[in-house]
């Protein structure tokens, strides 16, 4: 039997693979719309042939994540009860930004409503797309440091509490899985790991890494 190796070679760069959509759209039809959200149900036939449907939610909104970093190394944590999970989640500030205006302005002001926070310097992360097999919902998330505090301005949607931990502790939490919203666990493990590697600037690096 071929083991893994010839059948999956190693690679050291992503291939070049072709942009064709093996999927064919017959029609379109809106299920579901409302200010945020827009579900659609296509009719389709699938790579194998086969026909079916396929649902999409279209986002109208950018998701917007901050990982904010304090003089002393800590992250200020979001926690609020989020209705979709019936649960309570602990997150880096984040929410919904507009198309129109630009990612890091909105960042900003997520970041002033939530924690009342103002930050000076400011790096962009990652972008991500969220949940790709059924939406299309992207992100971009932005890591904020030399910070001053101000009065937040919460929405009236949001009964958060904000906490302050320091970054070690908030690695902790995701990898042992206390902390789970997609986009804070990934922005937290990339600039732990981008810190380690020193392709942070040296003033925050050093205040996540307690050096």
């Amino acid at each position: 039997m071929p083991n893994s190796r010839d059948r999956h070679p190693a690679v050291t760069t992503l291939p070049a693979v072709s942009q064709h959509n093996p999927w064919t759209t017959l029609g379109a039809e809106v299920r579901y719309e409302n200010n945020w959200i827009r579900v659609v149900e296509n009719d389709v036939i699938n790579p194998a042939g086969n026909p079916g449907i396929y649902g999409v939610v279209h986002f109208k909104g950018v998701a917007i994540g901050v990982l904010p970093i304090d003089a002393e190394g800590c992250v200020h944590l979001v926690g609020q009860y989020r209705y979709s999970l019936e649960a309570y989640s602990w997150e880096m500030p984040e929410g919904g930004g507009s198309p129109s205006v630009s990612p890091v302005e909105e960042a900003k002001r997520e970041l002033r409503e939530e924690t009342g926070l103002l930050a000076r310097q400011w790096r962009e992360l990652l972008r991500i797309h969220t949940s790709n097999s059924i939406c299309d919902e992207h992100g971009v998330i932005y890591i904020a440091w030399d910070m001053d505090q101000t009065e937040s301005e919460p929405e009236d949607t949001e009964d958060l509490i904000i906490i302050r931990m320091p970054f070690a502790r908030v690695v902790d939490l995701v990898l042992d899985g206390a902390i789970t919203d997609a986009m804070t666990v990934a922005a937290v493990l990339k600039a732990q790991l981008l810190a380690e590697r020193g392709q942070l600037p040296e003033d925050v690096a050093k205040l996540m890494l307690g050096r």
